[in-house]
C-alpha cells in the first residue's frame, strides 16, 4: 500500500511534511536525509510562492539590470530572486552536493554537503508570464550520487539519463500555489494552504487517462513543423479537440495530468532540437508523465533514455496520454521509413 492510500483514511489534512514521513519506509533511503531535502525545496516553493502573489508591489516585474541568461533568455527579477531561493534552501539542507540551474552557467559545487543527491532545477519556468500574471513554476528533479564514484564532484555528475531520477516534481504559482511530486512510487498533488503556510494532499495518486481532448502547443510555429507533427496537430483539429496553451511547461502539464491529452515542443526548422532543456525540464516532467501512467517521447525515442552531452541541451519533447503518444510515434516511424525508401530508391537511379 502506498504512503497516500495508507494515509488516505485519516480525516486529518495530510501535510507534505506527514505524507514525506509516512512514504519514506518505502524510500531506498535508509535515513531521513531524502526527506530532508524535499523539506528544503518544499521550502523554497512556499518563498517563491510568496514573492510571486507580491511581484508588483514588491518591485518584482520587469528585467533585471541587463541580464541573461546561459540560453540567452533574459532574466526578469523574479527569475533572479527564484533562482537565489532554490541555491539557498536547498545548499541550507546539507543534502546534495551539486546543483545545476537554468540560470547558471556551470554547476554548483557544494564541497562540504553531507549528502550525496545531485539537484537540478528550472527555478522559474514560464518566466516570460510574470509581468502579464499568467502561471510560473518551478521545476526539479533528483538524483542519487554513485556511491562507488571516487571523483571530485563535476558536471559529469548530472550529465545522466532521466532514467536515473529518484525523484521529480513540480511547484506551480497560480490561483493556488500547487507542488506536484513523485519519488517513484505514483505522483501526488500538495496545495499550499495559506492559513496553515503548508502543503496538503490534495490530489492522491495522479492518472493520466489513457487519452484526452486537449492540446497544447504553440501554433504560432506550424509553419515550422515537420510531416509527422503536422498531420498529428491535424488529426486532434479533425477530432474537434481543444487547444490550450499557457507558454508554462509546469501549467500545461499540470493541467495535462490531470485531465488528460497531450503537451509537445516538437522539433522545427528554427529549433531542430526543440526549445525546452533535457535536464531541468524535460525529464522531471517525462518522470512524473511516466509514474502517472503516461508516456514522453522525442518523436524517436524515450525522453528519459536520453544520454546528456551538455548541462543545458535541449531536446524535442512530446507527452501526455499514453495512446495518443503512442499515435505519434507511429507517425515518426511512417515517416522516417517512407524516407529511408525513398532515398534507396534514389541511390538506385
Amino acid at each position: 500500500m502506498s504512503a497516500a492510500d495508507e494515509i488516505a483514511r485519516s480525516t486529518d489534512p495530510i501535510t507534505l511534511t506527514r505524507f514525506l514521513m509516512n512514504e519514506r519506509r518505502q524510500f531506498k533511503e535508509a535515513t531521513g536525509s531524502f526527506a530532508m531535502l524535499l523539506q528544503s525545496i518544499q521550502l523554497a516553493a512556499k518563498v517563491i510562492a510568496n514573492a510571486t502573489r507580491k511581484a508588483g508591489i514588491a518591485n518584482l516585474f520587469g528585467i533585471a539590470s541587463g541580464a541573461s541568461n546561459t540560453s540567452g533568455d533574459t532574466q526578469k527579477k523574479l527569475d533572479v530572486l527564484a533562482n537565489e531561493v532554490m541555491i539557498n534552501a536547498i545548499s541550507y539542507s546539507d543534502q546534495a552536493y551539486i546543483l545545476c540551474s537554468e540560470e547558471n552557467d556551470a554547476p554548483i559545487i557544494l564541497d562540504n554537503a553531507k549528502g550525496g543527491y545531485a539537484v537540478v532545477f528550472d527555478p522559474l519556468d514560464g518566466s516570460s508570464n510574470i509581468d502579464c500574471n499568467l502561471s510560473v513554476g518551478t521545476i526539479f528533479g533528483i538524483y542519487k550520487k554513485d556511491p562507488r564514484s571516487t571523483t571530485k564532484p563535476s558536471a559529469k555528475d548530472l550529465l545522466r539519463p532521466g532514467n536515473e531520477l529518484m525523484a521529480a516534481g513540480y511547484a506551480l504559482y497560480d490561483a493556488a500555489c500547487v507542488l506536484v511530486l513523485s519519488t517513484g512510487l505514483g505522483v501526488n498533488g500538495f496545495t499550499l494552504d495559506p492559513s496553515l503556510g503548508e502543503f496538503i494532499l490534495s490530489h492522491k495518486n495522479i492518472r493520466i487517462p489513457k487519452r484526452g481532448k486537449i492540446y497544447s502547443i504553440n501554433e504560432a510555429n506550424s509553419q515550422q513543423w515537420d510531416q509527422p507533427t503536422t498531420e498529428w496537430i491535424n488529426n486532434f483539429k479533425n477530432k474537434k479537440a481543444s487547444a490550450r496553451y499557457v507558454g508554462a511547461m509546469a501549467g500545461d502539464m499540470h493541467r495535462t495530468l490531470l485531465y488528460g491529452g497531450v503537451f509537445a515542443y516538437p522539433p522545427d526548422k528554427k529549433s531542430p532540437n526543440g526549445k525546452l532543456r533535457l535536464l531541468y525540464e524535460c525529464n522531471p516532467i517525462s518522470f512524473l508523465v511516466e509514474q502517472a501512467g503516461g508516456k514522453s517521447t522525442t518523436g524517436r525515442g524515450r525522453v528519459l533514455d536520453v544520454v546528456p552531452t551538455a548541462l543545458h541541451q535541449r531536446v524535442p519533447i512530446f507527452c501526455g496520454s499514453a495512446e495518443q503518444i503512442e499515435e505519434l510515434e507511429a507517425l515518426y516511424r511512417k515517416y522516417d521509413a517512407e524516407k529511408k525508401n525513398s532515398g534507396n530508391a534514389q541511390a538506385k537511379l
